[in-house]
């Protein structure tokens, strides 16, 4: 497909998009109150209703993993294999699983292709010593591929790199790729920094001389607040990907929406990150991940709290609540570690505090991330180690941590990127689908 062509693509699954939100917004008025639960259809249902057309008569490969359900809580694989699908004519052919593998379960790397239990089918892995992208060679009897994958709006997420991997792979071999879009489940109003610093981001495919950064792909903030749909579009232009692009949108969801407004079976989208309350916390807490501070892995409390032997949780937990950060309060909790993904501290009962999000729309995981290596550093600066790239990779900016580990104020720190956040989202609304 050419330039043109694909643009034309885009444009007409645009109209089909705001058509299907317009109607959409149309029935949850005539629902009820907004309050209430508003049922929202995510992409794999929409394809099999409104855009079979896509998948008619092809030989379909489907990127997805235990988050690739419809609104009942069928699988992808499943719908895909029904008998609407194969009165299309489609043939689904061939899976593909990110991180963490096709059923969610795997905590590790190096996770191996095999065949699906219950489907029969064969699953490439796209989860090495790292994200990759679909080999070419296991594209080359595909007509169609499908991405449906759980996002959770955080600049960190594999599952996207995943997702902008396979747009290359496809577009080399002139195959459309089809994504089938999800509700954000932090919502779509609420872009958050830092923004990643620009030497630091990686969109290129991992080759065997240069890793991948599938969780440092571009500068974009922390919490970006778009859905993997938009997100697909945005890098397709960007970084002039030239996909056969087409995105299928969630249908009924609204930018206001949380996952729990959405009316959408819960499926952890990793094996820790149990509730939507872990994938509030999570960008807060995800770069202690490059530190000896535990984020609660092999615990219930997984990305809800931190903690370390050394750590006096008392002094930092008034600290932090002493700044009067919006939306969040710290609570002294112990974590007791068990059989812990990251190894730190299994088996120990440590001291820890626990983040208590009391009004979602206004907690900033920046400022609240900011302010933890500020009150940690300042009680403990000879017990706290931070691996600076890895920090810097998820948190954005090596200078804020730099500043952070000198003393001055993490709220003027973080600020001084308010304006490029809100330059960024300015710049994307471009590629944004929902209202």
């Amino acid at each position: 497909m050419t330039g043109t062509e694909t643009q034309h693509s885009i444009r007409r699954d645009a109209a089909l998009v705001l058509a299907l939100c317009v109607a959409a917004l149309g029935a949850c008025a005539m629902r009820g109150p907004a309050s209430a639960p508003a049922p929202v259809r995510p992409g794999i249902s929409v394809l099999l209703t409104d855009s079979i057309h896509l998948i008619r008569g092809k030989r379909v490969g489907l990127i997805t993993n235990q988050t690739g359900v419809d609104e009942h809580g069928e699988s992808d694989i499943e719908r895909l294999r029904s008998a609407d699908a194969r009165a299309a004519g489609a043939q689904l052919v061939r899976l593909f699983s990110p991180e963490h593998g096709i059923r969610g379960t795997e905590d590790r790397e190096q996770l191996a292709s095999g065949i699906d239990e219950r489907s029969g089918l064969f699953i490439q892995s796209l989860y090495a010593n790292g994200t990759i992208g679909p080999p070419d060679s296991t594209l080359r009897d595909l007509d169609v591929l499908l991405v449906d994958l759980q996002d959770i709006g955080t600049r960190t997420w594999t599952y996207v790199g995943a997702m902008l991997y396979a747009m290359k792979a496809a577009a080399r071999r002139g195959i459309p790729i089809v994504v089938l879009d999800r509700p954000n489940p932090l919502s779509g109003l609420h872009p958050d920094g830092p923004i990643l610093d620009s030497a630091l981001a990686n969109p290129n495919e991992p080759t065997p001389s240069r890793p991948g950064r599938a969780y440092a792909l571009y500068p974009t903030p922390l919490r970006h607040a778009l859905t993997m749909g938009e997100l697909a579009r945005y890098f397709d232009a960007e970084l002039k990907v030239g996909a056969d692009l087409h995105v299928v949108p969630a249908a009924g969801w609204r930018r206001a929406m949380w996952f729990d407004q959405t009316g959408l079976p819960w499926v952890r989208p990793s094996p820790n990150l149990p509730t939507l309350a872990s994938a509030t916390v999570y960008p807060a807490l995800v770069p202690f991940e490059g530190s000896n501070l535990s984020v609660g892995r092999g615990t219930t409390d997984a990305f809800q709290a931190f903690g370390a032997p050394w750590l006096p949780a008392d002094a930092v937990a008034a600290a932090l609540n002493g700044r009067d950060l919006p939306g969040v309060r710290f609570e002294r909790h112990d974590l007791a570690p068990r059989a812990a993904g990251d190894g730190k501290y299994s088996g120990q009962t440590i001291p820890g505090i626990r983040l208590v999000v009391t009004d979602r729309d206004r907690f900033s995981a920046g400022r609240t991330a900011a302010a933890i290596l500020w009150a940690v550093h300042r009680a403990a600066p000879d017990s706290l180690i931070v691996r600076g790239a890895v920090f810097d990779e998820r948190f954005g900016r090596p200078a804020m941590r730099e500043a952070l580990q000198r003393g001055e104020d993490p709220d003027r720190v973080v600020a001084g990127d308010s304006a490029a956040v809100a330059a960024w989202w300015r710049s994307v609304a471009r590629y944004t689908i929902y209202r």
